[in-house]
């Protein structure tokens, strides 16, 4: 039973008539005959049945017609929802945000309001299939040379509360802090990672009061001066300075570096590449307010 045999029975059995049928498919009406017979005999039934000038459905060929209609009008859809999700594939970028979220969200509405492209974002370090991926990573540590990389270094500050503790001061080693509480980012993050290795760089690890997945929720909870923490230069966006201080750390240099990198997955990576390339521009327009 193939396809051809079935669109033929089905055509038959619309019109209950051999020559009609024929006609509507473009076929030879022994040619048409034959396939229902052949398609009777692999089935072991029959399903059609003589009456007056015409044919008639047996209870069998009632039964095909009811089963193999909706699965025909699926197949027949095929093609044209292959189209679609070619064309949705296009314009879709997949992303892999495992650093910067916050500064690469803001990048993709300023981005959609001059193109209406569609994103999926996740956050797994396991995951390879991906259009675009933001990470980060130690300054020191090297770094693949790609033409399809892109790194921009950012300076790690120390958030304080603004009172008379801190207040007036510039900068700080970071071992006078290391029997303060730390608001931080889960361990799993990679800032958090990085942070880490500042801290026992220095002789100490952090004490920490309060984490969260979510950066916003810590630079919340560092503005609202329920403990210290650290703070990227410009990809958290600038800090209320009535209630916070961004102290430089003179020892260890603290910075990291955020590696924007791209794939060509797709057989078209037009989209992709021009995104890579805006995102690139806003890093580096973000990058210069704060400097």
């Amino acid at each position: 039973m193939d396809i051809t045999q079935i669109k033929y029975f089905l055509e038959v059995a619309k019109n209950q008539h051999i020559t009609r049928s024929a006609k509507n498919l473009h076929v030879t009406q022994p040619t048409l005959t034959q396939s229902i017979h052949k398609l009777e005999a692999d089935l072991g039934v029959p399903l059609f049945v003589p009456k007056g000038r015409n044919i008639i459905l047996t209870p069998y060929g009632k039964y095909l017609q009811k089963k193999i209609e909706p699965v025909i009008e699926q197949w027949d859809k095929i093609p044209e929802e292959l189209a679609t999700m070619a064309k949705l594939e296009t314009e879709t970028i997949h992303m892999n945000v495992l650093a910067a979220s916050s500064i690469v969200i803001e990048g993709i509405i300023d981005y959609k309001q001059k193109k209406d492209m569609h994103f999926q974002i996740l956050q797994n370090p396991q995951n390879e299939l991906f259009d675009i991926t933001i990470t980060t990573k130690l300054f020191y540590q090297q770094s693949l040379n790609s033409n399809n990389s892109y790194v921009c270094g950012e300076k790690i500050y120390l958030a304080v509360p603004n009172n008379e503790k801190y207040r007036g001061r510039k900068s700080i080693c970071l071992n006078e802090v290391s029997e303060e509480g730390f608001v931080s980012l889960f361990g799993s993050k990679q800032f958090r990672y990085i942070c880490d290795q500042f801290c026992k760089f220095s002789g100490f690890e952090p004490k920490i009061i309060f984490e969260s997945d979510n950066p916003a929720a810590v630079k919340n909870m560092i503005a609202a001066n329920l403990g210290i923490g650290f703070w990227p230069e410009f990809t958290w966006g600038a800090v209320d300075k009535k209630n916070i201080i961004l102290l430089e750390i003179e020892e260890p240099i603290c910075q990291r570096d955020i590696i924007i990198s791209y794939n060509r997955n797709k057989m078209d990576n037009t989209n992709v590449e021009e995104f890579y390339k805006f995102l690139v521009d806003y890093f580096e327009c973000k990058k210069s307010e704060y400097r």
